[in-house]
């Protein structure tokens, strides 16, 4: 009996791979069936205004926790970084910590009672006391840090590529890496991150893109359109830094706060299926 070879499915985003000779039309075909299957994996959201909160227009946003009614945000800038505690409803500092003048704050996640805060390119994470901002130990990591968030179990942080990195919270060691993509494509300058149960939420630098990624996979879900919520602040709009990059998470209430780098708004939202 002469066994025939069996057609070979393909992963999102690839060619179908076959092993007998198929005519060029059909493969074609078959790649277009792929394709379309895989976009309808990825859902469109947009996000529905709740209320608008004050934001401090000078913060450079790069990380933003929401804990007990409390907001905690990391902002950058050489000269400028530092860890804050933020009144929900005015937006203003209740206290704050500056970083070394020759540190670029990023990423900002809370472990238990410590808050970690990345830095750009100086490889270390700060670990500081969440209730008094005193300096309690520190990190260090290969390459540039961006966003961090934590699962519970694991950290997630992100380096401005298409790849996240799990670490362990109580060392920082690598424990994992995530490639995240969409449609079979790379997603990268994956930013600012929200972990939610099992899926991170991740803006996607210099756009107004939220991508939903779980962590099973890492294959892109969902996309959040925020570009509504860019304020219309001349100020804002021709500065190319002032972009939405501030995502945190409210597991009791179910909805999320966003903001961005010098923006004085921040909105209260949830996501909502696009039409």
């Amino acid at each position: 009996m002469v066994r025939r070879r069996a057609a070979v499915a393909a992963p999102c985003g690839r060619r179908p791979v076959i092993r007998k000779r198929v005519a060029t039309a059909m493969l074609a075909v078959l790649a277009a069936l792929v394709a379309v299957g895989c976009a309808r994996d990825v859902a469109t959201y947009r996000p529905v205004v709740l209320e608008t909160r004050p934001h401090d227009p000078e913060a450079f946003t790069q990380g933003l926790v929401w804990h007990d009614g409390r907001f905690f945000e990391s902002s950058g800038r050489y000269g400028r970084s530092d860890l804050r505690e933020v009144d929900s409803l005015t937006g203003e500092a209740v206290r704050s910590r500056p970083l070394a003048a020759d540190e670029f704050a990023e990423g900002l996640a809370l472990v238990e009672d410590r808050l970690v805060q990345l830095t750009y390119r100086e490889g270390v994470a700060h670990v500081y006391d969440r209730d008094t901002f005193e300096p309690i130990g520190r990190f260090r990591y290969d390459g540039e840090g961006w966003g961090l968030c934590y699962d519970g179990a694991d950290l997630w942080m992100s380096d401005g590529s298409a790849t996240l990195t799990r670490r362990d919270p109580a060392t920082f060691e690598i424990r994992g890496r995530l490639a995240v993509t969409r449609d079979g494509r790379p997603v990268t300058r994956l930013n600012e991150l929200a972990c939610v149960g099992d899926e991170i939420y991740a803006n996607v630098w210099m756009t107004t893109d939220i991508v939903r990624i779980p962590t099973r996979h890492g294959r892109v879900d969902a996309v959040i359109d925020a570009s509504a919520l860019v304020p219309d602040d001349p100020r804002v709009r021709a500065d190319p830094d002032a972009v939405l990059n501030g995502v945190a998470y409210d597991p009791d209430e179910d909805r999320f706060f966003l903001t961005g780098k010098l923006w004085d708004v921040l909105y209260v939202v949830r996501f909502e299926r696009a039409p």
